[in-house]
């Protein structure tokens, strides 16, 4: 069972991971990169800031105690002139542990100071490391850019593209589509021909009425061509018969009238 579930996670993380890869876009895990660089960036110059602060303060809280100090030594020399040995006494006392402050604060000054300046330094290196990623990152965007758009173009070239795979399929079915009604269309005429199937406009006639009307066509060809022929034979047609027979008639009719008549006495 635990070889099973072993391989099920197995098959699981290999096809998340193909899934991730194929969603993946190069340039925007780059840009993701440079903006999470910038944060970084961003929150050691803070810490910078944060630094320096506390150093700025600790300068002016020496600045205080230093002017404290020294105006305990004046009221101490002031005591001790007027004969107050012990006012001159208590305001030295109150000046040495001003001066131990003082000394604390001197070497945690020193501290922050250090502090700054390793600070400062990886701030700038790290701003250095940023705009080299920022020049490289944008010099790979571009050349993925235009190697995607290289990738495109070949495809499209090539038919083997998503949109031009499409097109082809299209045109593929549309040249099926019309092979199909073209032999269904010759497939029909040929039944119809064969009087395998009825036409019901009764238009179609089959090969036997289509060879008896031939025949029957060319019998009335022939026949005619037989009467022309005697027709010239006899050296006259039907239409100079006619115009001979109407001559005849005239001259009979005219033959009476030309006649001289005798009458008997």
């Amino acid at each position: 069972m635990s070889g099973v579930m072993k391989r099920m996670g197995m098959i699981f993380r290999a096809k998340a991971n193909k899934a991730l890869d194929r969603a993946e876009d190069p340039r925007e895990t780059l840009d993701y990169s440079y903006q999470k660089q910038l944060e970084l960036l961003q929150k050691v110059r803070r810490g910078v800031a944060d630094v320096a602060t506390s150093r700025k303060r600790l300068e002016l809280q020496l600045n205080q105690l230093q002017s404290q100090s020294s105006k305990l030594e004046d009221q101490g020399r002031k005591a001790l002139a007027l004969g107050r040995e012990d006012l001159a006494r208590e305001a030295l006392s109150r000046r040495a542990a001003l001066q131990q402050q003082v000394t604390d604060l001197e070497t945690q000054h020193q501290t922050l100071q250090g502090e700054e300046e390793k600070l400062t330094l990886a701030a700038q290196r790290l701003q250095a490391k940023v705009d080299a990623f920022r020049t490289k990152k944008e010099t790979i965007k571009a050349t993925y850019t235009a190697a995607q758009a290289q990738t495109r173009i070949a495809e499209s070239f090539s038919g083997i593209s998503e949109e031009m795979s499409d097109v082809g399929t299209a045109i593929q079915r549309a040249e099926d589509k019309t092979a199909q009604l073209q032999a269904r269309a010759g497939a029909i005429d040929e039944l119809l021909a064969s009087g395998a199937l009825d036409d019901a406009s009764g238009l179609a006639r089959d090969d036997i009425q289509s060879e008896l009307d031939r025949l029957s066509g060319g019998t009335d060809v022939e026949l005619e061509l037989a009467r022309m022929k005697a027709e010239l034979a006899s050296g006259s047609t039907p239409q100079q018969q006619a115009i001979e027979g109407g001559n005849g008639a005239q001259t009979q009719a005219q033959q009476p009238q030309d006649t001289p008549r005798f009458d008997k006495q």
